[in-house]
């Protein structure tokens, strides 16, 4: 039997390594005494299926029947939605292509009752989803009527930023560093410091000699 490997990582998480989803995969299927067809792997969200090229090959390849069986670590690895699962669903199956998640055993669309559980299983996993964002949703709203700041703070508001950028701002008009050192010694980027410098960055000199 031939099979199919996909795996995918997200570019807004960096740290994650495909390797994690890869290697478990590799062994189910050495274990199974299948062959592994290709791997095929994506970096990018589940959502954004016009850079998910990897996943677009496998879709064409599967319609030519040059595979037995799709293995993934998870079924949110492949899928964004429980309609867009139910429909890739019917697609492979019209090819004769099954459907193994490793992580999720019970989930075999080469069964009748693991068909089933995978219906239930994505519908679950969407529902979840949705209950989440309802609670961060939520969450966030009873933040604004606290008062409370919502996201990552200004980079001006740093603890010790001001006194900080004073001296570096003194170096630059003396010449004595260049605004890449002077990015790296605020820890900030270069964009980020150009903009501060271009505003004229108010009220810096009585902040500084304070």
């Amino acid at each position: 039997m031939k099979i199919a490997i996909y795996a995918r990582v997200s570019t807004a998480d960096k740290d994650q390594n495909v390797d994690t989803q890869l290697l478990p995969l590799r062994e189910f299927v050495a274990s199974q005494g299948w062959e592994i067809y290709r791997e095929y792997v994506d970096h990018a969200s589940a959502t954004d299926l016009v850079h998910r090229f990897e996943w677009q090959q496998l879709l064409k390849d599967a319609s030519k029947k040059k595979f037995d069986l799709l293995a993934l670590l998870r079924m949110d690895r492949a899928f964004r939605s429980v309609l867009d699962a139910a429909n890739t669903l019917e697609r492979i199956k019209n090819w004769n292509v099954g459907l193994r998640s490793y992580s999720e055993p019970w989930l075999d669309t080469t069964s009748p009752f693991g068909e089933a559980l995978y219906y239930i299983t994505v519908a679950y996993a969407q529902l979840e989803r949705g209950i989440l964002r309802e609670r961060v949703k939520a969450g966030m709203e009873r933040a604004r009527k606290q008062g409370i700041p919502i996201g990552r703070p200004k980079v001006t508001d740093r603890r010790g930023f001001k006194r900080r950028f004073g001296v570096v701002l003194e170096a630059l008009q003396d010449e004595k560093m260049s605004r890449t050192q002077a990015a790296k010694e605020l820890g900030i980027g270069y964009a980020t410091l150009k903009r501060l410098l271009d505003s004229g960055y108010p009220n810096i000199e009585e902040e500084t000699s304070a």
